[in-house]
């Protein structure tokens, strides 16, 4: 506990307060993510739906649960009562499915829409033509349980610096565009453990930091 705790410590001592921790627990144990709840942190973000369930089964309600990867659109059901913020938002079906499923449970599920900012294919993400579109139908009301409050995009893997953080501005500033339409954006996820100083220094608010809390993922789990 004692060094997850040191994690948590160390990294809210670098970023200003205004800045979303989210933990992203994927792999690590209840018992882990129990700890760093132990040590004041709420935001934990799992990338996929089964084990995300099975997490905010076991553990304190007033946990604010992320779902930070590719959701397919049969798997938003399995979320859609309790889940605070999807990031990975990156085609129109899937907005429609979350809508859908929001209304049965009468309630707005917070989204975020991921821009391909990439240079990799393997990226997921939309194009700003395509995120044009949505935040157009959303203005109009075509998605009414849903909030569309933010942006989401993962940079390069690249040693790359100056490519980064290009990358993470372009968002930052497609951002900014659509914040003066919509009242209610407040989220730019941008920045995970390698690169969050990168993404923060590029106007994130919100970042994704796995191993520099919990340490090296065992994906044989």
């Amino acid at each position: 506990m004692e060094h997850i705790c040191q994690n948590i410590k160390k990294i809210k001592e670098r970023i200003p307060e205004h800045i979303t921790l989210v933990a992203v627990s994927k792999t690590k144990p209840a018992s882990d993510i129990l700890k760093a709840y132990q040590c004041g942190q709420r935001h934990f973000g799992e990338n996929k739906v089964q084990e995300l369930v099975d997490k905010q089964n076991q553990l304190p309600k007033d946990i604010k649960w992320h779902m930070i990867g590719h959701l397919q659109r049969n798997k938003v059901k399995y979320i859609a009562d309790f889940v605070y913020l999807i990031h990975g938002v990156d085609n129109l079906k899937l907005i429609k499915e979350i809508n859908k499923q929001a209304g049965k449970h009468q309630k707005k599920i917070n989204l975020l829409l991921e821009i391909k900012i990439a240079q990799e294919t393997t990226k997921f993400g939309m194009d700003q033509n395509l995120s044009d579109e949505i935040i157009t139908k959303y203005l109009n009301g075509d998605f009414p349980n849903v909030n569309i409050v933010g942006l989401m995009g993962m940079a390069s893997h690249s040693t790359n610096q100056e490519q980064i953080a290009n990358e993470f501005n372009g968002l930052s500033q497609l951002f900014k565009k659509y914040q003066k339409q919509i009242p209610e954006f407040r989220y730019l996820s941008m920045g995970m453990s390698g690169d969050y100083p990168i993404a923060i220094a590029n106007g994130s608010n919100l970042i994704r930091v796995g191993s520099a809390i919990f340490g090296a993922r065992n994906y044989q789990i």
